[in-house]
């Protein structure tokens, strides 16, 4: 008997084919345990932050580093996996992400969405007005989220600028830069361009109407805070001043805008 004869004959043997079928599904289910455990292993780079970012924070290239984690810990619900879910991404009201931690989609929004939010916390009957600040107004950027202040008015009357009070007890809810970013931010050393608070539709209106009103500007008085009664209502406190925007101001299809007939001091700078 030839050689080949006898490999046939145990190939065709029963007993050879049983073992040669168990060894070769042994053989499947190594390779495909060794497959699946490597991935779940296998390190993949992921986004973190390379700073801590508060609410409202823009993320930009300088936030993002990258770390080598397990592919299995990415099967977590919303962790994002790439840096273009979060360039230009705002972090969201009442999150703040520490250094070194993965992003949550749960925690970065667009801009348009975080001003939606913003809009969704005021009361009704209340809207929210961005007021126009620098350094100088808001004392060197001391004018934070949380604080109370007034606002006084400054007017032109017979060559002179007078100073009064207008509104009282106003919440501040944010101070922005120019990119709409949190200026407390723990890395910014930005400069406040803007602070945002939320008025009763009475007070929106007059606050638009000084808006347009030439020889008029507003400037935020922080409160002391020893002596900040926290639950004050916020309130016009001065009628005169009322009735002189009105008088300097008309209604438009467009809105309010300065009474073409006004001819006194205000419009003579």
């Amino acid at each position: 008997m030839n050689i080949v004869t006898k490999i046939r004959n145990v190939l065709l043997n029963r007993n050879t084919v049983t073992i040669l079928g168990v060894l070769a599904g042994v053989i499947a289910l190594w390779f495909v345990y060794t497959v699946t455990l490597d991935k779940a292993v296998k390190p993949q780079k992921v986004p973190v932050a390379s700073r801590n970012l508060t609410a409202g924070t823009i993320i930009t290239n300088d936030d993002i580093e990258y770390v080598e984690v397990n592919s299995d810990i990415l099967k977590k619900a919303g962790i994002i996996t790439s840096s273009t879910q979060l360039i230009n991404y705002y972090v969201t009201n009442n999150t703040s992400i520490t250094a070194g931690a993965m992003f949550y989609k749960a925690q970065v929004v667009k801009k348009d969405e975080l001003i939606k939010r913003d809009l969704e916390t005021i009361p009704e009957n209340y809207k929210m007005y961005w007021m126009s600040v620098d350094n100088a107004t808001t004392y060197a950027n001391s004018i934070y989220p949380g604080d109370k202040i007034d606002l006084w008015l400054q007017t032109k009357e017979e060559g002179k600028y007078i100073y009064e009070q207008f509104i009282s007890n106003i919440e501040v809810l944010s101070v922005k830069d120019s990119k709409g970013q949190n200026v407390f931010d723990v890395a910014s050393g930005r400069t406040p361009t803007v602070i945002a608070f939320a008025v009763p539709n009475e007070v929106y209106i007059y606050l638009s109407k000084v808006g347009f009103l030439s020889g008029m500007k507003l400037y935020p008085v922080p409160i002391n805070k020893k002596n900040a009664d926290k639950d004050a209502a916020m309130e016009i406190t001065n009628d005169e001043l009322k009735t002189l925007i009105d008088s300097k101001s008309v209604i438009t299809e467009t809105g309010y805008v300065e009474d073409p007939t006004n001819n006194n001091d205000n419009n003579n700078e």
